[in-house]
């Protein structure tokens, strides 16, 4: 049985909750990827069949709360945010904890204030070795409520396993995202690293390896993503390839075949250890999510809405996917729906909160494609249901609407 996180209940979702359950029961190993319908009447959402907190961010969010009931006067500190969502994130300092960072790094609290008794939580992105250090001497115990996301540590672990073993390590991530600069903190103390973003960063990386391009081009195009001494020419001859978790799992897959190929390529196509297997490092709650949204999408909708925190990455690719077919929505939450002529939306690639009108159809019924980022809670797809819902006056009742889900459970 899966492990059960301590969440608080406020994070819990009376509606898509039961729905959650109900699906849980009827397919445990969770094989059937096809949306869950809440019809409503003259609006139907359909719910991904995965979406929401995810294992690493309920253990999380789990031990930041074990530290707030159990501080007993000390002061606690986050490191900066524990996942990517502005509800959690606010709660947290309303009930006293205080940000020492932002998320790109900039030092809000210097680190000279902090005490040996004071309390820090590392956040579920994990945190650089020189950081861990840092605390360290100050006399904080970083072990105590370090909420690093387990696939986290998988992904520093088998960084460290094949660079033990002479591969240079080839990160799939956004550079200054929190987990990428850990994991690079992390593997370069055994192995040089390189950080790619995306499949055109790879595929430059590639003309380097087969010997097209030559050292002088890797520097220019790879500054700042590489790690200190980095020799092309020597450092490029070994390969293994793991990402930032939150990454799209099929472009990372993408990625080490494009490297994977160029090695053979150099090497005269023989299969040789000059290329490390690491796709067990791919994170299960991100594919997941990623391949009931593509699911999702094949069912068709009217328009989408995204849930879940502007800074998330994982939420982004999610906006990504449905953008290629529908009109897409990323919202943080309810009250950016301001009425059924008006909507406030963040647009992910120019990093911004636009308005957009005549949003949602004049038909009936409306079909709506629902889902949201691993750092969301259930609760907040709640009030963007019940918000869409208020402004038809005939929608049925959510217990009539959960009555198909309820007899799955009897």
């Amino acid at each position: 049985m899966a492990r059960q996180f301590d969440v608080p209940d406020f994070y819990k979702s009376p509606l898509v909750s039961k729905v959650k359950g109900a699906r849980q029961l009827l397919d445990p190993r969770k094989k059937d990827l096809s949306p869950s319908v809440l019809d409503f009447g003259p609006v139907r959402f359909k719910l991904a069949r995965h979406f929401g907190f995810c294992y690493g961010v309920e253990n999380a969010i789990e031990i930041a709360y074990k530290a707030i009931s159990e501080a007993n006067g000390r002061r606690i500190f986050l490191l900066s945010e524990m996942i990517h969502n502005p509800h959690v994130n606010e709660d947290l300092k309303a009930r006293g904890i205080q940000f020492l960072r932002t998320t790109s790094g900039k030092q809000l609290i210097p680190f000279s204030e902090l005490k040996a008794e004071d309390i820090v939580i590392i956040p579920a992105f994990g945190t650089t070795l020189e950081t861990q250090q840092l605390l360290t001497d100050i006399g904080v115990d970083v072990e105590a409520y370090n909420t690093t996301c387990p696939f986290v540590e998988k992904v520093w672990n088998r960084s460290l396993q094949i660079g033990t073993k002479n591969y240079t390590v080839v990160v799939h991530g956004k550079r200054y995202h929190e987990e990428t600069r850990a994991t690079v903190s992390h593997a370069q103390a055994v192995a040089p690293v390189i950080v790619v973003r995306d499949l055109e960063e790879a595929e430059k990386l590639a003309s380097v390896v087969r010997g097209e391009k030559n050292a002088d081009y890797f520097f220019e195009h790879f500054s700042e993503r590489y790690s200190p001494d980095f020799d092309p020419n020597r450092d490029l001859q070994r390969l293994g390839v793991v990402n930032q978790t939150t990454m799209l799992a099929t472009e990372t897959t993408e990625i080490a075949a494009l490297l994977k190929q160029a090695v053979l390529d150099r090497d005269g196509g023989a299969e040789l250890d000059s290329f490390a297997d690491t796709s067990d490092t791919l994170c299960y709650a991100t594919n997941e999510n990623q391949d009931a949204t593509r699911f999702l999408i094949n069912e068709g909708a009217d328009l989408a809405i995204i849930v879940g925190g502007t800074n998330s990455s994982n939420t982004s690719h999610l906006v990504e996917l449905c953008e290629e077919v529908m009109p897409t929505y990323f919202v943080s939450g309810d009250s950016n729906l301001i009425s059924n002529t008006e909507i406030r939306h963040f647009n992910y690639e120019f990093k911004r909160y636009e308005r957009s009108h005549d949003w949602l159809p004049n038909q009936k019924p409306v079909d709506i494609l629902l889902t949201a980022g691993a750092s969301c809670p259930d609760v907040l797809l709640d009030r963007v249901m019940e918000r869409i819902c208020s402004w038809f006056p005939d929608t049925r009742s959510a217990e009539e609407t959960l009555q198909p889900f309820m007899n799955l459970n009897s």
